[in-house]
């Protein structure tokens, strides 16, 4: 910490070197946050310097001789104080005023928050407010003004001669664990995850913190955000789709998927792995080893250089209680789509159906006609379902000599080949299946 020392009768100026909290060298590519900042104390490397010299310029003017200052403390080292704030003077560009260097002992210049909630991780200002995330509390403080409590308990904002006034805290024992990364701001939302609790959080204005995580998606954030494997979790707000990003990455494998606010869920996992997110204007950002990368510019499932395959898995499972036969597959949405696997409850597996493909000519619309391709027919596309099933005891018969899969529901994967349609966007709108009730 800087101090300004007004030295009048005395002619040395006492010059300390803090703890080095940055790598001189650190390794290419390795984000800044691997780098170690809490450094132990090395009488090697902290110094010392009495200079009598104005400013320690070369040749420049010496001081008269005279008595000698000392500035002698207790505890010469740097301090790490992890739940405590600081400003400095005020800076001022119209009126040339910079007095940011400044960090006056003699002035109520720090505020502290309980450090039973554990260290600052993130700072967030928003308007006249400043938001505190520790690892087990989210709290708000009061910027140049300070609040006034009545005989009932009911809070009165007052201006102050104050720059951190009072610190409030939100309801909720939720915080951001150690994850600043996965901050992210939209408007009045603030989007956040709570490691330690195995959730994922939105602060509104009005204060309230919602676990967005229980949207359908508890189990899954219980397991893989709570892992002890997990070394990294980043997040960020997609301005293009107005969705939170969020990823959560091990050593060797990762998640990452959206939450929408107009669904009020989760609505997609993605197969790509950011060192960081960011959002400008319109656009939708991400950085890995070391580049930059714009997504959503119509190259679609292209992510750093790589194409992936777009994957649907659904559930059919109408009238839960029935046994069914399910005859065919139908989906409506463009062509291109086909269906990998479809199990049924029983067991029951199906021939993979391949994408619809327009004919050219007769021969090969009645070939297409006994295949298990997609078929077209006012703008839907459907495929019967040929069982790829072994024999079982009792049945009359089975495999390709039956059609269709018996079971109470069945499991769909239906799939498109990004790298067969670059710039063409391919949707999914709906899928079905038709069934008829079991007769044995």
């Amino acid at each position: 910490m800087g101090a300004t020392l007004e030295v009048k009768y005395f002619n040395t100026f006492l010059l300390k070197k803090l703890e080095t909290v940055v790598d001189k060298n650190p390794a290419i590519n390795e984000p800044y946050e691997n780098v170690p900042y809490d450094y132990p104390a090395d009488i090697t490397n902290d110094w010392y310097i009495e200079e009598s010299r104005i400013r320690g310029g070369f040749n420049n003017t010496t001081v008269d001789f005279g008595v000698k200052a000392y500035l002698d403390e207790e505890d010469p080292l740097q301090q790490h104080r992890f739940n405590t704030l600081i400003y400095s003077g005020i800076y001022n560009s119209r009126t040339g005023v910079n007095n940011t260097n400044q960090f006056s002992v003699g002035e109520d210049i720090t505020r502290s928050v309980d450090p039973a909630n554990g260290s600052i991780q993130k700072l967030y200002a928003e308007d006249t407010n400043l938001i505190i995330f520790q690892e087990d509390k989210v709290s708000k403080a009061l910027i140049d003004k300070d609040a006034i409590y009545s005989a009932e308990g009911n809070a009165a904002v007052t201006s102050a001669n104050l720059v951190i006034g009072q610190i409030v805290p939100y309801a909720g024992e939720y915080g951001i664990s150690k994850d600043p990364f996965s901050f992210a701001v939209y408007g009045y939302r603030k989007y956040f995850t709570d490691r330690k609790r195995g959730c994922v959080l939105r602060l509104s204005s009005a204060g309230e913190i919602i676990e967005i995580s229980g949207y359908g998606m508890h189990d899954f954030f219980r397991d893989n955000l709570t892992s002890t494997v997990v070394n990294k979790v980043v997040g960020g707000w997609d301005m293009h789709t107005k969705n939170y990003i969020l990823s959560i990455q091990t050593a060797s494998s990762y998640n990452t998927l959206s939450f929408d606010e107009s669904v009020q869920g989760w609505t997609s996992f993605f197969s790509y792995k950011p060192d960081y997110i960011s959002s400008l204007v319109s656009n939708y950002y991400t950085f890995y080893q070391g580049k930059i990368w714009q997504h959503h510019t119509g190259n679609y499932g292209n992510f750093y250089g790589s194409y992936s395959n777009s994957t649907v898995k659904v559930i059919l499972n109408s009238q839960p209680s029935l046994v069914k036969n399910f005859k065919t597959f139908n989906y409506e949405g463009d062509d291109g789509w086909h269906v990998t696997e479809m199990v049924a409850s029983s067991g029951d597996t199906i021939f993979p159906i391949p994408k619809y493909t327009f004919q050219q000519n007769l021969n090969d619309l009645q070939a297409d006609i006994f295949s298990t391709a997609f078929k077209k027919k006012e703008n839907k596309y459907f495929a019967n379902l040929i069982n790829n099933s072994a024999a079982t005891a009792g049945e009359v018969v089975f495999g390709q000599d039956s059609s269709g899969i018996k079971g109470f529901f069945s499991t769909v994967i239906i799939e498109l080949t990004n790298a067969d349609y670059a710039s063409t966007k391919k949707e999914l709108f709906a899928v079905s299946s038709d069934t008829v009730e079991s007769s044995y």
